[in-house]
């Protein structure tokens, strides 16, 4: 059962706070500091569909595990070891909650210590905790609830008057609709309920048979902190399962307080860990347990859902055996994986080994063996496997030792992984030092986005020791990893770096550039008068390339003229093309027709406020919800006809909503006199409307999935920069959207 620290959940998010915690998602083992890859990449050969996030946490070490080092706020069963217990006076052995006490700080450190659990079953509690349709099955929950009461077992229970109620309905069946409706793994749910309450029925938080609580039930027991009174832990968790203990009506509703069956228990829990902990950044086992990154934000290190200092361990490896048992191990898994500044050069030793019975060695060594070897995650073959090794490969032995009669050395292997292997497999060599690296690359110069294998030499051939160590001197232009590959991040120019454990080393600069892709311009089709001139807006993708740099050219310019700004003026009535060209690459162009009307007389046509026309054909200004064609015809002084058509060139009626695309066209005996296009920021897909689905397609142009262009691209230009959608400009949809606030036509 998890032991609860106090937690009074208050659910406001600021948004916009002080002191905002810094944390960074990258995909891909390549993101990963050096001392993680050699793990993650032997899990990755076993299970190529597993995906590996790195959580870049801006926080010290030595500070979390301060904050974390707390009396109380980690603890272990009274009956461990001196070596995982605070020993502290006055705090040795002190019961925190029945049969708990206050771990070491060396617990605290393994525990949180990553690169411990980076094997096959201990990575477990690292996995993405949310809701994935395509692995969480009833036939797995099934397997994860093997060996419990809970395993093909329908629901009974009692209500509050003690008279048993029978459902048709199965435990495995109830805890996936709850992962469907929290949006929380089911896996996680299954197996949280075994961690909480055990293997039997009759556990109290779910026998709905206590005194005074007849009829409730609490199978994660949110809220069972801890009482010095006989069951006080339980009859918190009761009381919280009948009124929330002091939660506002709307937290009640939200989290289907009471639990008066179980299958209200089960999936109001599950909304509460999900809303509490796995939908707010807290996504996985070991980030409920050490609170390092929820979005709150402003409780870190006490929004922790358990104090048990293996919970993580444990409950993760309960979900390795479901996946295992349910034959998905080969699934899209993913692992989110935290990343703290400053961490120890080696992985933090477990309490178990005892330091005294290990002297610090740094010899080379190889693998003694017929075969292979396994190196393991502690010393015993109790430990799981990490990797194995082939026989004479070489590594660093870091310490010899002996560990309950046996003689284990802790090694570090070439690739940076960390394990302990039987002394007796292992053999010393001879070290014949590295005098010289020899460097060479196809090219110094190469694109973003793109890839570069260095040619390195280590000289001589018969050195022992020819592992080599790259570093990038500016890692935000190129990084590289440990096989000498250069992956070219942004612009600028880094040196690499290429040493030999003694030293020796050897320098290649190396440029990236970032090139242009593509053109795009706000409008390729525009109608202006004579003597009338407007900016051609142009944006360049990608946004950072070096060259930005574009010529413009008219096909005639007795019509139109263009200076090399980008500023058209129209000469006389016409048509003609305007083209527009990457000066680093003149294939990459667009084309924008022009069409020159004769000049208006002054009054001819009016635009009364709000209504605005920018660059000679632009109106904005339109009033939103009050945008009907026969709204807007009523702001327009003229005395010719006016015609509105739609993004399709559809003539529109008069109720009709104007949007973004929209064009006005004033005819005088079915001759065009002028011509203007309509823009509402914020209305990208022209329906003269604020909503989500503008939201959708501003995501996916930011997304690059569907680009949008023109005048809709304008549109898509809440801050009216002039540069290309952001994140920012989709924030501000979705605030008005939700009323927050109202975007400025």
């Amino acid at each position: 059962m998890y032991k609860k620290i106090i937690i009074i959940i208050v659910f406001i998010i600021f948004l916009f706070s002080s002191g905002v915690l810094a944390v960074t998602k990258k995909e891909g083992v390549e993101n990963f500091p050096i001392q993680y890859q050699g793990y993650l990449k032997e899990l990755q050969k076993k299970y190529p569909n597993w995906k590996f996030i790195a959580l870049y946490i801006d926080l010290d070490w030595n500070y979390v595990i301060n904050q974390e080092n707390v009396f109380g706020k980690n603890l272990v069963p009274k009956s461990y070891s001196d070596s995982w217990k605070n020993t502290k006076p006055g705090e040795y052995n002190v019961e925190v909650d029945n049969g708990w006490v206050d771990c070491s700080r060396n617990a605290v450190e393994y525990c949180m210590d990553v690169r411990n659990f980076l094997n096959e079953v201990r990575i477990f509690q690292f996995e993405n905790l949310s809701y994935d349709e395509q692995t969480n099955k009833v036939s797995a929950v099934e397997k994860i609830l093997y060996g419990t009461e809970f395993y093909q077992k329908k629901i009974n229970y009692y209500n509050s008057s003690g008279s048993l109620i029978q459902t048709n309905t199965n435990y495995s069946q109830a805890i996936l609709n709850a992962a469907q409706t929290a949006k929380v793994s089911s896996y996680h749910l299954a197996s949280r309920i075994k961690q909480e309450v055990g293997p039997f029925l009759s556990h109290s938080s779910i026998s709905g048979r206590v005194t005074g609580f007849e009829g409730l039930y609490n199978f994660y027991n949110i809220g069972a902190t801890s009482s010095s009174e006989p069951m006080g832990a339980i009859k918190n968790g009761l009381q919280y399962a009948k009124d929330g203990r002091g939660a506002s009506d709307e937290t009640k509703r939200k989290y289907l307080i009471p639990w008066d069956n179980k299958e209200k228990a089960i999936t109001g829990g599950g909304i509460f860990i999900g809303s509490s902990y796995i939908n707010i950044g807290q996504d996985t086992i070991y980030l409920q347990k050490f609170d390092v990154s929820d979005e709150k934000k402003n409780d870190l290190f006490w929004h922790q859902y358990m104090t048990n200092v293996l919970a993580p361990y444990s409950e993760g490896k309960l979900i390795y055996n479901g996946y295992k048992n349910s034959n998905l191990l080969e699934s899209d898994i993913s692992f989110i994986i935290p990343i703290y500044k400053n961490m120890p050069e080696l992985p933090v030793q477990s309490p178990n080994i005892e330091k005294g019975d290990y002297v610090q060695d740094s010899s080379r060594v190889f693998a003694d063996v017929t075969n292979v070897l396994n190196v393991r995650s502690g010393p015993s073959t109790s430990y799981e496997t990490i990797i194995q090794i082939s026989r004479n490969e070489k590594m660093t032995r870091i310490a010899k030792g002996k560990q309950n009669g046996e003689r284990w050395d802790r090694v570090k292997l070439d690739n940076g992984i960390v394990g302990y292997v039987f002394q007796s497999y292992l053999k010393e060599v001879s070290d014949i030092n590295v005098s010289e690296i020899q460097i060479s690359a196809p090219t110094q110069r190469i694109k973003k986005g793109e890839t570069l294998q260095l040619e390195v030499k280590v000289l001589p051939e018969e050195a022992i020791d020819k592992s080599i160590s790259y570093s990038s001197s500016n890692e935000n232009v190129a990084m590289i990893d440990n096989n000498g590959n250069i992956l070219a991040i942004s612009s600028g120019k880094t040196t690499i770096t290429a040493m030999a454990k003694n030293g020796v080393k050897n320098q290649i600069e190396i440029t990236v550039y970032t090139p242009v892709e593509k053109i795009e311009v706000t409008s390729k089709n525009i109608v202006i008068q004579e003597g009338k001139s407007l900016p051609i807006s142009v944006i360049i993708y990608p946004e950072d390339a070096d060259n930005k740099k574009v010529k413009f050219t008219s096909k005639d310019e007795n019509i139109v003229s263009v200076d090399s700004n980008g500023n058209v003026t129209a000469k006389k009535q016409g048509e003609t093309t305007i083209i527009v060209q990457s000066e680093e690459n003149e294939k990459i162009q667009k084309e924008i027709s022009i069409k020159v009307l004769p000049i208006l007389q002054e009054g001819e046509i009016i635009f009364n406020s709000p209504l605005v026309v920018l660059n000679a054909n632009i109106i904005t200004g339109i009033p939103y919800k009050e945008n009907t064609v026969s709204q807007i015809k009523s702001l327009i002084g003229t005395k010719y006809e006016m015609l509105i058509y739609d993004k399709d060139d559809n003539l529109m009626k008069e109720q009709d909503k104007i949007g973004t695309g929209c064009k006005i066209q004033f005819i005088l005996e079915e001759e065009l006199k002028a011509e203007y296009i309509f823009n509402l920021y914020g209305d990208v897909n022209g329906d003269g409307k604020i909503n989500s689905t503008d939201l959708l397609v501003l995501q996916r142009h930011i997304l690059e999935i569907e680009k949008l262009t023109g005048v809709f691209l304008k549109a898509g230009n809440i801050r009216k920069n002039g540069k290309n959608p952001t994140s920012v400009d989709s924030l501000l949809i979705q605030r008005h959207i939700l009323e927050l606030d109202i975007i400025n036509q």
